[in-house]
């Protein structure tokens, strides 16, 4: 198991790899430019809303289920949810 990004077996060094390849590309589109200064909120904003959406799904729409398999409080994940605006 990699410790790396906290990852498991499987499909999670693939996240970490595709999270560091577009962030690579990211600044590689870049050309010289200043980077945002918001690399972080960015890339979390890109990865939260599937993530959120895809363990609801698994977790058949049940909040409390996905906020448990997210590790996070209901209330976090449905302000998440209004945020994100997932329904």
């Amino acid at each position: 198991m990699s410790k790396e990004c906290g990852c498991g077996p499987v499909g999670e060094n693939e996240i970490a790899r595709y999270v560091r390849d577009a962030v690579n590309e990211y600044f590689s589109d870049l050309e010289g430019e200043h980077p945002s200064s918001s690399i972080y909120d960015m890339v979390v904003r890109c990865v939260e809303k599937p993530l959120i959406e895809t363990v609801l799904h698994h977790a058949g729409g049940n909040q409390t289920r996905a906020a448990e398999l997210l590790g996070i409080n209901r209330n976090t994940l449905r302000k998440k949810m209004q945020d994100l605006k997932i329904k």
